[in-house]
Formats: structure tokens, C-alpha cells, sequence
């Protein structure tokens, strides 16, 4: 950029966020019903009392709302490029960047969509990033968005109690990397021999072949994991990935402000801090009123957190997420004087 000094590098800066969650909002005591488990077991357990669910939305239609969001916060009119991280894509084929970019008047940009579990956002980062710092595009608008209640089964209501729906946009801009929102590096990690503890296994091209070979044959287009399983995979690999990223920075865990992280479920967030010996005040949360949003969970959680005020300029951030791949990831920042619009249905 021009008035660079000799000593400073070319980085991704964060501009603007948006955030978009749908109106409806599902209680534990709608959810649950008359089941004898109810709303002080998931609120226990999960720590979720309530959760957003679309109705008549989908993943792109959230996508527009949160990406606008984000060009707005930041007085933009567009970007050079638009990159969408679901893990509940419209269709299998096209990819809805393409389409997100269009309903928001940013033309016949580059645009495609990245999948990488409900780390994706994260993943999205290091790719958009990488764009900026090549030198290739000015701007990259990063939106995360899913509507994961189509893919949990009706009739499994521990899966609907951790899940809600939402989308989180940043808009990454050309800038120094010594100037407040730049990104640090991002540390990336997968471990595909665990691939099964997560998984949607219907509706894509093995289960499609298997239908085939046996025709009658079964498979779910439901998600399923094995929870205990992740459960403290997620807290070991978080707290290690934070780790290295926070040394990256040439920071200390100590010197942290706060960490936002996937909201995957209350124990592991307070595991988390207990891991990183970090004072629970600073990891921040929203599952209780939004459940668990997938790829979007990081994103919604750093858009509202900037509008209420809980994430402040200068503030030491940490990023990280873990989920389906499996897949991991995390980055720093020191947080700047950016706008954040919410939408909160």
C-alpha cells in the first residue's frame, strides 16, 4: 500500500463485521416438551436455553444478510473477492458464493465456497488472508453461514437442543501488518483419521454409489458424532492451537484479553479456559441464547461482541475453532476501532 515504511509488511486487516441470526427462536421447553430431560438438563449439560431456527431461510439467504452487514460496517460498496464457509450448503452444485455475491451487487467477483467443518471460518481466515498478503485482491469479504437444523434429525432432540442457525461476515482490507486488526499468522491442523466422529454420511457421492451397488439400501442425510469422543479432543486441540498461534504473535497466554471460540458446547468453552489458565471472564460466549451455529458461531459471536462493546480497541484477541475433518484452527489479532452491524432477526 502506498506510505508503506520499509519495515512493515503487507497484511489482512479486518474492516467491518456483520452478523445475521433468524428471528424464531426455540426454547428447551418448546424443544423438549413433556420428555422427562428438559430444560435444566440441557441448560446443565450444554448450556444452551435457547437457539435460533430458520424458517423459510436458507444458508445464502442468511449469507446476504450477514455479508451486507459487514460491507456496510466498514462503508463499502463491495470487495475483490467473496469466499463462503458452510458446512450446510443450498446445493451440492453450484457453490452459493457466486450467488451471495450477486444478491449483493459485488458482480462477477471471484467467489467460491470452502468447506472444513465448523473450523471453516477459521480456514477462511488463513485463504483470505493469503489473498490479501499475495497482493492478488485489495479485499476479501469472508462470510460464514449455516442452517444446520435441516440437518439434524427431528426425531433426535439432544442433536436439535446444541444446534441453532446464523451467519457472521468480515470484511478483510489491504493493510500493515503493525496496524490494530491485522491478522497474525493462522495456525491450520487436520487429523482425517478421525473423519467418522462427525459426519452428515447421506447425500453425497459414496453414500450416492452405495445406493446404487444395493439398491433399497439405507442412509441417513441426518448428522451425527460421537460426542464424547470429541469432547476433550476439542478442548486439548483448541488450547494446543492457540498455543502456537499465541507464540506466533510473540505473545504470552497471559497477555490475552479474550478468546472467542467456537461455541460448541459450554464445558468445553470453561475446559478450554481452565486448559489455557485463563480466567473464564475471558472467554467469551453466547451459546446460552444462540446454541451452537457451526461455521458461524466464531463470526456471529465477534460481530456481536464488537457492537455490545465486549471486544474493545487494543484488546489482545485470540480466535479457535475445532470440528468435523477433523479440523482445527486458530489466529490473533489486536482488536481495532471497526463498526459492527447485527441483525438479530
Amino acid at each position: 500500500m502506498p506510505g508503506r515504511s520499509p519495515e512493515t509488511r503487507r497484511g489482512a486487516v479486518v474492516a467491518g463485521l456483520g452478523s445475521y441470526v433468524p428471528p424464531r427462536a426455540l426454547t428447551n421447553a418448546e424443544l423438549c416438551g413433556n420428555r422427562p430431560v428438559g430444560d435444566e438438563w440441557i441448560r446443565t449439560r450444554i448450556g444452551v436455553a435457547s437457539r435460533r431456527v430458520a424458517d423459510g431461510e436458507a444458508t445464502v439467504d442468511l449469507a446476504v444478510r450477514a455479508g451486507r452487514g459487514a460491507l456496510e460496517a466498514a462503508g463499502a460498496g463491495g470487495a475483490d473477492a467473496l469466499v463462503l464457509t458452510t458446512i450446510s450448503p443450498d446445493r451440492l452444485v453450484p457453490a452459493g458464493a457466486p450467488e451471495v455475491a450477486a444478491r449483493l451487487g459485488c458482480g462477477t467477483i471471484p467467489a467460491f465456497d470452502l468447506a472444513s467443518g465448523c473450523s471453516g471460518f477459521l480456514y477462511g481466515l488463513g485463504v483470505a488472508s493469503s489473498m490479501i498478503v499475495s497482493g492478488a485482491f485489495d479485499s476479501v469479504l469472508l462470510v460464514a453461514s449455516d442452517v444446520f437444523s435441516a440437518f439434524v434429525d427431528p426425531d433426535d432432540w439432544l442433536m436439535a437442543a446444541i444446534f441453532g442457525d446464523g451467519a457472521g461476515a468480515v470484511l478483510l482490507r489491504a493493510g500493515d501488518t503493525d496496524e490494530p486488526g491485522a491478522l497474525g499468522p493462522v495456525d491450520l491442523g487436520t487429523d482425517g483419521a478421525q473423519a467418522d466422529l462427525l459426519e452428515v454420511p447421506g447425500d453425497g457421492a459414496r453414500a450416492r454409489k452405495r445406493t446404487l451397488a444395493a439398491p433399497g439400501a439405507e442412509f441417513s442425510p441426518y448428522f451425527r458424532m460421537d460426542g464424547p469422543a470429541v469432547r476433550k479432543q476439542a478442548i486439548v486441540g483448541m488450547c494446543d492451537s492457540v498455543t502456537r498461534a499465541v507464540q506466533q504473535a510473540g505473545w504470552s497466554l497471559g497477555e490475552l484479553d479474550a478468546v472467542v471460540a467456537h461455541q460448541a458446547n459450554q464445558r468445553i468453552l470453561d475446559g478450554l479456559a481452565a486448559e489455557l489458565g485463563l480466567d473464564p471472564g475471558r472467554m467469551l460466549s453466547h451459546i446460552e441464547a444462540y446454541g451452537n451455529t457451526a461455521t458461524a458461531s466464531v463470526p456471529v459471536l465477534l460481530a456481536q461482541a464488537t457492537a455490545a462493546g465486549a471486544l474493545r480497541p487494543g484488546m489482545r484477541v485470540a480466535l479457535t475453532a475445532y470440528g468435523a475433518g477433523l479440523a482445527w484452527g486458530s489466529a490473533t489479532l489486536v482488536w481495532p476501532d471497526v463498526r459492527a452491524v447485527t441483525d438479530d432477526g
